[in-house]
């Protein structure tokens, strides 16, 4: 650091690099920065519960954006639909790591050093401190003061060694772990901090929506979505497979609540690796699957109509089943089906799935998620769907600026009204469209967390710490003896280092011990 220019004054506050610069470290590494960085990390994390992340669940975030299209440019720049990955959030996340860091290793000496330390002497007076006793005996003061000190021990006091200058006196103190407590809750938070980091670094997240019956193998191309880690190595995925057998849902059938669901159970079969033996696991939800380190959890689920297209040469242009995303709590659901190959012309249909359709004064309701009367509404496009410029589309899209919407006999947009096994004709010759079967679909998220045993052990210590902190009560006491007026006078005081505890009994229960009387040992004693 250059001295300052010859004959330069330095004005009051002025502070040179290295001054503010020890200024700054201060205000990071200070207690209260630290729990104002906690308070803007929770307070930063909660657009990420309420707004749909990419990185958890791809189709809901999507969804939402085609419904808010004037908000999502506005949310795309502040990165609020990947809160957690945002250089926002990173930024606040190290600030806190760093302050939490240049705040608890300084204290973890100090506490060292406490812990270590002796009681303090007595104070000269101890007839001022707010709770003291006082007795006359006729023993020796030597062993009034030996006697002091094996009561004290016994009760879970540190003595104070004896020494010249306070020869007259026993000083004790209980309760070092409170301070300790303390240390460890702050600790805990970093602890918990790290954790969340090595997840986010070396682990990953992805989606995928599987119809029943399909088979999912643990590789990048099988997921819908995928989030890595910035560290994570596509070499650690599990090669792990495993296919949806049968999926059950318990619907409520009596309440206020009629037609909820209650319950779900995706039966698998799955193999941890491709050479391994098969077997079974009942997926429910918050009851994940643990294959090696990658966890799989079921959340969602939904229904897949069964839909065939013949094209107007009698030719299968689509077949299979489609998955409808859920609307609502009802599960009135929302979904695209393209014929690509339909001749002469491509055909789309875009619509709804009804699980149980009623007609309610003309107008077509969806009263429950269990399925007692599907009903497949669909309008339908032809033209060019946009499938052949080789732009990526989304399934659940239907592009519809080459097309043109199909009208009935009246001029009016065609729609089509199917229940299971209905098979309506399309007008000019176009072909027809069934409705077959309806199969269901879960929604499967599959994840490593690397760090969720830290984190884990973080949450454990810091209500360790936390517990130790509010019970753990930290006192001192001392014990005085002297020789006056021909008889020994022996005095007690204690003090509550935390406020607000009594500590009368604590100096009653010790006179007692130390005038050999039968007494019953007091809450502190108890504890």
């Amino acid at each position: 650091m250059s001295a300052p220019p010859e004959g330069h004054e330095r004005r009051p506050g002025e502070l040179n690099l290295r001054e503010l610069g020890r200024w700054l470290w201060r205000q990071l590494t200070s207690m209260r920065t630290a729990l104002i960085l906690l308070l803007l990390l929770a307070l930063a994390a909660v657009p990420g519960s309420i707004i749909p992340q990419k990185g958890v669940d791809a189709l809901k975030t999507s969804n939402w954006q085609d419904q808010h299209p004037k908000l999502t440019p506005i949310y795309e720049r502040l990165g609020l639909f990947a809160v957690y990955d945002s250089p926002w959030f990173s930024a606040i996340y190290l600030l806190l790591v760093i302050s939490l860091v240049g705040c608890i290793v300084p204290r973890t000496w100090v506490y060292a050093r406490a812990i270590r330390a002796d009681p303090p002497a007595a104070p000269r007076n101890l007839s001022r401190l707010p709770d003291h006793a006082s007795y006359d005996t006729d023993e020796p003061v030597d062993e009034v003061l030996a006697r002091a000190r094996v009561v004290l021990r016994a009760k879970g006091y540190r003595v104070r060694a004896p020494s010249g200058a306070e020869d007259d006196a026993v000083s004790a103190e209980r309760g070092y772990l409170r301070e300790v407590g303390n240390l460890v809750f702050h600790l805990s938070v970093l602890v918990v901090l790290v954790g969340f980091a090595m997840g986010g670094l070396f682990g990953y997240k992805g989606g995928v929506i599987l119809v029943v019956g399909d088979t999912f193998a643990n590789t990048l191309t099988q997921y819908d979505d995928f989030v890595p880690g910035k560290l994570f190595d596509a070499a650690d995925l599990d090669p792990f497979s495993f296919v949806v057998d049968h999926f059950q849902v318990d619907w409520l059938k009596s309440g206020p609540r009629q037609g909820m669901a209650r319950g779900f159970d995706a039966q698998l079969r799955y193999k941890e690796s491709p050479g391994a033996a098969e077997k079974s696991y009942d997926l429910r939800v918050n009851h994940p699957l643990t294959v090696g380190n990658t966890e799989v959890f079921l959340i969602g689920h939904g229904y897949a109509p069964v839909v065939t297209i013949r094209d107007g040469e009698g030719n299968i242009a689509f077949r299979g089943p489609t998955v409808f995303l859920p609307q609502d709590q009802s599960f009135l659901s929302f979904g695209v089906i393209k014929a690509p190959f339909a001749k002469p012309a491509q055909i789309g249909l875009e619509g709804l799935f009804y699980p149980t359709f009623i007609n309610l004064n003309g107008d077509p309701v969806n009263v429950m998620g269990d399925l007692k009367n599907p009903k497949l509404s669909m309008l339908v496009y032809t033209g060019d769907l946009g499938l052949n410029d080789g732009s990526p589309q989304s399934v659940y899209v239907l592009n519809k600026a080459g097309t043109q919407q199909v009208k009935n006999d009246k001029g009016k947009p065609l729609r089509l009204d199917l229940s299971i096994g209905d098979k309506i004709k399309l007008p000019n010759g176009m072909g027809t469209v069934s409705f077959d079967d309806v199969v269901r679909w879960n929604r499967i998220q599959i994840s490593q967390t690397p760090g969720k045993r830290i984190a884990l052990g973080g949450v454990v210590l810091a209500l360790i710490g936390l517990l130790g902190s509010l019970f753990i009560r930290p006192r001192r006491t001392w014990v005085r003896v002297r020789r006056e007026g021909g008889v020994t006078l022996v005095e007690v005081a204690a003090l509550d280092r935390s406020g607000g505890g009594d500590v009368s009994v604590v100096i009653s229960n010790i006179v007692s011990a130390l005038r050999g009387d039968p007494q019953k040992p007091g809450p502190e004693e108890k504890s």
